[in-house]
């Protein structure tokens, strides 16, 4: 387990994500990664490594085992698998595969050993023993079956909500991590805690860690084997953390008493802070640059055994076929789709209170519109009758519309854990979006069968069963387009305060151009192709030709002389013509498949909203000191031109109290 430090600015973020795989779009979209110019395509780094940012993105009204065995079914057990197989035996499983090669080699494994060795290399699976056995290592056995919690619902604490986010990436078969300031926000004893789990990681699971800590305590330091310390994007140390002390003493440095050892190490490097950490009395002092360090570091011994070591090629030999990753997702395509849609599931269930809540809402609206257009005064008997209806049909899409407003926050909200799974290789896009809008299509039937069993007759519509059935069915596609509608917008805008702009402009330009509040004759040419493209248009034809082609609107207008159902229809623009309904019946299913797909697009090639993610790096991506001295360099200049006047306050503090609540 390695220590990363070094000044703000030196290029450890980059360096992390780089190492990671967390290269440009175009980069990891190909699974290209360059090391000092040599291009590798033999692996997928995103399921070979991961990054672990500062941020704890997870669903909060899953427990930790549910969090934790979702990501152990996604990411597969890699190599676990492979090294129960053999190409030869394709029409065994895993299990029957491995006993039958023991057993012609005549090996006796411990039964225990066996037992959880071949559990593990079981995959696809809802629950996963390896997923127990991390808790175990994180420490998280005791809060396993707890919510993990949000900003608005109670769960576990900040260190355990760390180390969920490290168990995440760890449950499957990645074994190189690599952590960016994961203590912010969390006390020392909080960081110690998980910088102790992370070591029995590396020492129980043979992982490897390389992990930027912001002023580790002492006690955090002595848990780390190995220290790499940057300074203006270059290495200046890495190896043994016992032996750095030894080479900043060879250089006329030493570690002051009771000083903080990160503290040291990140101002030795300073021009300003180098000075007073000089204890060779027999020179003078004089600033020794970093690029001196640089160089006396690859001179030294520690130096000369890594560069040994990197100039000897590896032998692939002696490295397991399956120990690289080869391939994106862990899953075949109906698994992935089966265990995102059993997630979604069971986050419905978790939120029901807000779907029995809109369930209602529909309910209450629909008792108000049955009161306001009730049918005892209400008769299809003059045109005046026909305009409150025409009314009554507006205001039943305009309601089903809006309420699918809420699931564009719904999905802003899950935009960071899925962009986190997705940029790890988790699960597609896809996987994501269709279980979504599949198990919201019972919940829009249900809308629409509640909406219409109240409304219809109380306001007396045509009798026919067959219209009541088609007025039903039309505000459920209604609804669920709704929802395809505002999903898109909420995956395209990715912030509220976007999604929530751009759904205001989108539901005002629908009413306008929907064809009731101005009607068809009444558009301008050159808007009148915004009538033809929206939804809410065709479906304020489909339901008035449901209703006044009933034969009791085939009476003689006493005005115009012609059935009262054409001058109703033909005064507001609207097809006078039956195959209409399943026009806009087709229309809406259209549109909702579109959005749908828009969706997709949109959760599978945008990235984070600015402020939600960290920088990629550049297009010409390759690991190596220029880089990162170019960051450094960078970082310095944006820093030069932010200097910003202000006045200096002084605060002073009266009759303050501290209390520590100390255990019995």
């Amino acid at each position: 387990m390695t220590l990363l430090l070094g000044p703000p600015c030196s290029g450890k973020s980059t360096l992390l994500r780089a190492l990671a795989g967390k290269l440009d779009k175009n980069l990891r979209r190909s699974g290209v990664i360059t090391y000092n110019g040599h291009t590798m395509k033999e692996f997928v780094p995103q399921r070979t490594s991961a990054y672990i940012s500062q941020m704890d993105n997870h669903i909060g009204e899953l427990t930790v085992r549910e969090t934790l065995d979702f990501a152990a079914r996604c990411q597969g057990v890699g190599y676990k698998y492979g090294m129960h197989a053999s190409d030869d035996q394709s029409n065994l499983n895993c299990l029957q595969r491995s006993h039958l090669r023991e057993k012609q080699q005549n090996i006796h494994p411990d039964p225990d050993i066996d037992a959880f060795m071949k559990a593990t290399a079981v995959q696809g699976k809802k629950h996963s023993m390896t997923t127990d056995y991390i808790m175990k290592v994180l420490g998280l056995e005791f809060c396993a079956d707890t919510l993990v919690g949000n900003d608005m619902l109670r769960g576990i604490s900040g260190g355990q909500k760390k180390r969920v986010t490290t168990g995440e990436m760890v449950v499957g078969p990645k074994k190189t991590l690599f952590m960016d300031e994961i203590s912010t926000g969390l006390d020392s004893i909080t960081t110690f805690q998980i910088v102790k789990c992370m070591r029995n990681f590396v020492h129980l699971l043979e992982g490897t860690v390389l992990m930027a800590l912001l002023q580790p305590a002492p006690e955090t330091f002595e848990l780390f084997d190995d220290i790499l310390l940057l300074a203006e994007g270059q290495v200046v140390f890495l190896g043994p953390r016992e032996k750095i002390f030894n080479f900043f003493e060879g250089l006329g440095f030493k570690l002051p008493p009771r000083k903080g050892i990160a503290d040291f190490l990140q101002e030795v490097t300073s021009k300003k802070e180098q000075e007073r950490y000089w204890t060779d009395e027999s020179k003078t002092y004089e600033y020794i640059p970093v690029a001196r360090m640089v160089k006396k570091f690859q001179e030294s011994e520690v130096g000369q055994e890594i560069t040994n070591y990197l100039a000897t090629p590896y032998n692939r030999a002696s490295s397991h076929q399956y120990a690289l990753v080869t391939t994106n997702f862990a899953l075949s395509k109906w698994e992935l789709l089966k265990a995102c849609t059993e997630r979604e599931w069971l986050l419905i269930k978790r939120n029901k209170f807000i779907y029995i809540f809109r369930t209602c809402q529909v309910g209450v609206v629909a008792c108000i519109t049955a009161t306001l257009y009730l049918r005892t005064w209400l008769h299809p008997v003059d045109h005046e009758s026909g305009d409150i209806y025409l009314s009554s049909f507006f205001f039943a899409l305009v309601h089903m519309m809006l309420n699918g407003f809420s699931e564009m926050s719904i999905i802003i909200a899950g935009l960071p854990v899925f962009y986190k799974q997705r940029d790890s290789l988790f699960y597609p896009s896809w996987a994501f979006s269709i279980p979504s809008w599949i198990l919201r299509l019972p919940y829009s039937m249900v809308e629409g069968v509640i909406w219409s069993c109240i409304v219809y007759y109380s306001i007396g519509l045509a009798p026919e069963p067959g219209r009541f059935f088609r007025y039903m069915l039309l505000l459920s596609l209604m609804h669920h387009m709704s929802i395809g509608l505002f999903r898109f917008l909420g995956a395209f805008g990715r912030s509220m305060v976007i999604a929530n702009t751009m759904g205001a402009f989108t539901i005002l330009i629908t009413f306008l151009l929907g064809g009731f509040v101005i009607a068809k004759e009444y558009i301008h040419p050159w808007w009148i192709w915004g009538f033809w493209i929206m939804p809410l248009s065709y479906a304020q034809n489909a339901i008035s030709a449901n209703e006044f082609l009933a034969p009791r609107w085939r009476k003689l207008d006493a005005n115009t002389g012609e059935p009262l159902y054409l001058s109703i229809l033909r005064g507001r623009g609207l097809s006078t013509n039956g195959y209409w309904y399943w026009i806009g019946v087709g229309i809406l299913t259209g549109y909702t498949i579109l959005f749908n797909i828009f969706v997709t697009l949109a959760l599978g090639f945008l990235e984070p909203a600015a402020g939600q993610q960290v920088k990629h790096l550049a297009a010409h991506t390759s690991i190596n000191m220029e880089d990162l001295q170019g960051c450094q360099d960078q970082g310095w200049a944006q820093q030069k031109g932010m200097i910003l006047p202000f006045q200096p306050l002084t605060l002073s503090f009266n009759n303050i109290c501290y209390y520590v609540d100390m255990p019995h």
